[in-house]
């Protein structure tokens, strides 16, 4: 167990200064205007009627740059900044922005989906505001991989492991969801969030999505000329024997010189063609 404070890793600050920052300034135009914050609100909180009949997927993103009030920023900002710290030092800054993104657009599809679920009560007209959904996938990767870690609870005199008080933090964000009240339509992002970070954690490749998706892309690529090479191969060989003469190449396209049969050229590697 450490006092000490964790450091400003290069996106937990930026996304910091950006909610802040968007904070200010939707109070300053609240006093200036209040149509340009209902504009403000109405664009780039999370609105589900909007994001499936309008198509402003960018509101998936957006919202979570919005805040209610003053502790609502200052409690989600304070949360990543303790806790977001600790996973972009192990995983570096890409991974941990490409798995913050996942939670919020996860958390953001759940409410989404659940407004449009008939009997819970939630209207898709009800815009959802706040970080809640990648701060609390933030906070359960924490617990699945930090979990015997103790925690402070400051200001009271105890600590707690990781684990424990992300499995306490489940446990209210189920029960408080499942209250009959307007304040679910925000409770279910973060269910939203939890449950996407459990997934991120648990089944996603351990590198993150970015870079799976980039070797997938380049095993293919790479197959695809390897066969176009394998291929024009075999056409030049029908070609020269038409012209009756004789040239090999391996399985993999190289040609064979007719003083070495059965070497592979370029120190006996398996290919001579360097990517």
């Amino acid at each position: 167990m450490t006092l000490s404070f964790p450091p400003f890793t290069y996106w937990v600050k930026r996304i910091v200064i950006a909610c802040t920052a968007i904070y200010v300034l939707t109070v300053v135009l609240g006093l200036l205007s209040g149509e340009a914050a209902n504009f403000l609100t109405t664009y780039f909180s999370l609105v589900p009627w909007l994001v499936v009949h309008r198509g402003m997927a960018w509101q998936l993103v957006t919202y979570s740059l919005l805040h209610a009030g003053i502790w609502h920023v200052l409690l989600n900002m304070l949360t990543l900044w303790m806790f977001g710290s600790q996973e972009e030092m192990d995983w570096g800054s890409r991974k941990f922005l490409e798995f913050y993104l996942f939670c919020v657009i996860g958390a953001g599809l759940m409410t989404v989906a659940v407004s449009y679920i008939p009997h819970l009560g939630i209207s898709p007209l009800v815009p959802t505001v706040g970080a809640s959904g990648g701060v609390y996938g933030v906070l359960v990767a924490f617990g699945m991989l930090y979990g015997e870690r103790e925690i402070f609870m400051f200001p009271f005199p105890i600590s707690i492991k990781a684990k424990y008080l992300i499995w306490i933090i489940v446990l209210l964000v189920v029960i408080s969801t499942l209250q009959p009240s307007q304040g679910g339509v925000a409770n279910f992002a973060h269910l939203g969030g939890l449950l996407f970070g459990f997934l991120y954690v648990r089944f996603l490749p351990r590198r993150g999505l970015m870079f799976a998706g980039s070797e997938k892309y380049f095993s293919f690529r790479n197959s695809y000329y390897r066969w176009k090479r394998r291929r024009a191969a075999r056409k030049f060989e029908v070609y020269m024997r038409d012209h009756n003469q004789t040239v090999q190449f391996d399985e993999h396209g190289n040609y064979i010189p007719p003083d070495q049969p059965g070497k592979k050229p370029n120190g006996g590697s398996k290919s001579g063609w360097v990517n």
